[in-house]
């Protein structure tokens, strides 16, 4: 079973315990940590689904696979993470120093369009390896963060949100880190590219709104979101689940579609625009396709 989001609130409560309501309308939208008030003794960092955003400046050697890539970078880390692409990093060295910024996709809200940048795209690279020189050049803008937010002044979130852009333009002139073919095995990158592509498919589900619709319906939009080819994640999944990209999808929708018309009063349309069809005709044909039965159909019996 699929772990549901972890939104924020829910990251805040656990590493800082239950919260005052007033301190997370304060700050909820964005804070900047310590990475070693927050770097547990565990070696590994399995991906967990999220709903805001986070850069972190990470020392020392690191490991991050993705898909079916792993990069390796062998001085110093920036990470710039989102809600679309899981990541699973791996420390490779026992003491960590750095800083972590976390902010929702709200608190950009009329300040300019951060995703446009290449490091928050799905086809870009976001981590960075950096030298110590740089790292410590990057820390001072987390060490102004610290100073803003401990701050009484009345404008200081424009200010940390023009230190993250600070963040993000100097990030842009540096060097992606080092792409190298994944030396684990055949196995485990099946493994993990099936494990994000089910990631990505289950995160869209429920559908709890008829203002709720998915993002990602075809094998091509969710392999561009795990920047490999549409053919090798066919291939991959075809080899762990004995289906083809196109069958998983259809049965995750198809379950989802039951779901909705068996529990729900929305109109064939409405759950027809939740589930991506551009026309109601096109969602009548696929469900019949998989179910033998019309929406309306199955809807009655």
């Amino acid at each position: 079973m699929m772990e549901k989001t972890t939104t924020l609130e829910e990251f805040y409560r656990k590493k800082l315990g239950v919260l005052p309501s007033d301190f997370f309308k304060r700050t909820g939208e964005f804070n900047v940590f310590n990475l070693k008030d927050y770097f547990g003794t565990s070696k590994e960092m399995p991906y967990s689904r999220k709903d805001y955003y986070k850069i972190s400046l990470i020392s020392g050697e690191n490991t991050v696979h993705y898909a079916d890539k792993t990069l390796v970078v062998n001085d110093n880390m920036l990470l710039f993470a989102n809600p679309k692409i899981p990541y699973n990093w791996e420390p490779l060295t026992e003491e960590k120093e750095g800083s972590f910024c976390v902010f929702t996709e709200a608190f950009f809200q009329g300040f300019g369009n951060f995703k446009d940048y290449p490091l928050f795209q799905t086809q870009g690279t976001p981590i960075l390896s950096i030298t110590d020189e740089e790292f410590e050049k990057i820390a001072v803008i987390y060490k102004k963060m610290f100073v803003e937010i401990n701050s009484d002044y009345t404008y200081k979130y424009d200010v940390l949100r023009n230190l993250v852009f600070e963040l993000i333009h100097t990030a842009l002139k540096l060097r992606p880190a080092k792409i190298e073919k994944d030396q684990t095995s055949n196995s485990t990158a099946t493994q993990r590219v099936t494990s994000l592509f089910l990631e990505l498919l289950e995160r869209q589900f429920p559908i709890e709104s008829v203002q709720q619709r998915v993002q990602l319906r075809t094998p091509g939009e969710f392999a561009f979101h795990l920047n490999i080819h549409n053919n090798y994640l066919n291939k991959v999944l075809k080899s762990a689940t004995g289906k083809t990209t196109s069958q998983v999808i259809a049965e995750r929708f198809t379950l989802e579609a039951r779901a909705l018309l068996k529990h729900t009063n929305w109109t064939i349309s409405e759950i027809s625009w939740s589930l991506g069809f551009e026309d109601p005709s096109h969602f009548i044909k696929f469900f019949k396709k998989n179910e033998q039965l019309t929406p309306n159909t199955f809807r009655g019996v």
